[in-house]
């Protein structure tokens, strides 16, 4: 089975930060101080609703993106 990569390297890293965006718009904060106390319930609620979110924004940008690459021609 093969892994999934970025096709961009930096894009993990522009990824990671739209994650820790969205989770901290929704309230979900990760503090430092967090020693991995969440049931894997509440794990996969969190992140349910922050990769929802993420999925969201993205194809928003994707379709705005579109939109503007139309528009030059």
């Amino acid at each position: 089975m093969t892994r999934r990569r970025p096709l961009n390297p930096n894009a993990k890293i522009a990824l990671d930060e739209m994650k820790y965006e969205i989770a901290n718009e929704l309230g979900i904060t990760n503090t430092p101080d967090y020693n991995g106390n969440m049931t894997s319930r509440q794990n996969g609620l969190f992140g349910g609703y922050v990769g929802g979110n993420m999925t969201r924004k993205l194809v928003e940008m994707g379709e705005k993106e579109l939109i503007d690459r139309n528009k030059r021609y």
